[in-house]
């Protein structure tokens, strides 16, 4: 049983935490919070034992009710690995912490990817993170680029990718964020840094991206094209999307067509926080001619990354030795199948 601590527990971390928790061969030995909010009450209720980083604050947290099991550096002395979900830039400042009791760790997208050298997808580059200590999950865009690239790669060959990125303006919970009322140009600069996040995973990709942010909360657009060595065919394009365990299909018979339609049906599917861990591929959007390829996909951000960071623990860890093996065993803990296979 691969013992694991999620240091930071909010918007990936408490997602983690409970896809941990419903594998087979893994433990959350405790979760760190650094004051007592809803998200410390509900790793209460979960049962996960809470750390805090800062022990002064022990009695603020024992006033509310939340028992502290004690700090930081115990629970990462506890665990064989440490996912650090704790906020982007903060999490490199923790490395030392976990160099210093030579514990392996991995870390999110906001951090960047010399922290660990190594930047991991599950579907991409599994076996080269089989027993590292240091690993980055990519950001949730970049996680939902590599998906689609690498298996249009393997099948057509990839010449260049062009990618726009409408992102959401904040998570749903956030409420300090923006924009109110305007389309961001995040950054005004072309390429964003999501076409060389994307090469710190398939470094033999051409790729541009461009980026802005909308007042939206729900998920992530990408507009993308391709252009492909070999001539590609819409149908095998669907069908490829139909075989990847993270890759889904948004059927013209669902008759949806924005990121709230598609939100509603995750929660209408009983889709835990309404979750959607796959690409989200509309199928009508698929346009495929010659060497060219378009389509339109959604990524929820909250998510995608979430099932990656357990095949991560599980590569670390050389629990498993085969990405697909790894990748079938966390789907199917979470009950998780593709959303094409519901409509």
């Amino acid at each position: 049983m691969i013992k694991v601590a999620i240091n930071g527990y909010g918007t990936i971390g408490k997602r983690v935490a409970d896809a941990v928790a419903a594998q087979k061969d893994m433990k959350v030995i405790g979760v760190s919070k650094t004051r007592p909010n809803a998200e410390a009450f509900v790793a209460k209720q979960r049962g996960y034992p809470l750390y805090i980083a800062d022990l002064s604050k022990k009695a603020a947290f024992e006033k509310a009710g939340l028992k502290v099991a004690g700090s930081v550096e115990d629970m990462c002395k506890a665990a064989d690995i440490i996912v650090d979900a704790t906020p982007g830039d903060v999490g490199a400042t923790n490395k030392p912490l976990y160099e210093n009791l030579g514990k392996k760790a991995l870390w999110q997208g906001g951090e960047d990817h010399e922290v660990a050298g190594f930047s991991f997808n599950s579907s991409c580059n599994y076996k080269d993170a089989i027993g590292r200590q240091f690993v980055r999950v990519v950001s949730c865009n970049t996680t939902g680029l590599c998906r689609i690239i690498n298996e249009i790669d393997k099948e057509f060959g990839v010449t260049h990718v062009h990618a726009i990125m409408v992102r959401r303006g904040s998570d749903p919970g956030e409420i300090k964020k923006g924009p109110i009322d305007a389309i961001v140009l995040d950054p005004v600069t072309v390429p964003s840094h999501h076409g060389p996040d994307v090469l710190s995973v398939l470094p033999h990709i051409s790729i541009t991206t461009m980026a802005m942010i909308v007042p939206t909360t729900m998920m992530h657009m990408h507009a993308i094209q391709m252009t492909t060595k070999k001539p590609v065919t819409r149908d095998r394009v669907i069908g490829l999307i139909n075989r990847h365990p993270r890759l889904g299909l948004i059927k013209k018979t669902a008759g949806l067509k924005s990121t709230a339609e598609l939100k509603e049906f995750a929660m209408d599917l009983g889709r835990q926080r309404s979750d959607l861990w796959e690409n989200c591929i509309f199928e009508d959007s698929i346009y495929a001619n010659g060497n060219e390829l378009c389509f339109f996909q959604a990524i929820h951000q909250e998510a995608d990354v979430v099932v990656e960071n357990v095949d991560a623990i599980r590569a670390m860890m050389a629990g498993e030795k085969d990405a697909a093996t790894s990748i079938a065993a966390t789907n199917a803990a979470l009950h998780f199948t593709t959303i094409q296979n519901n409509h």
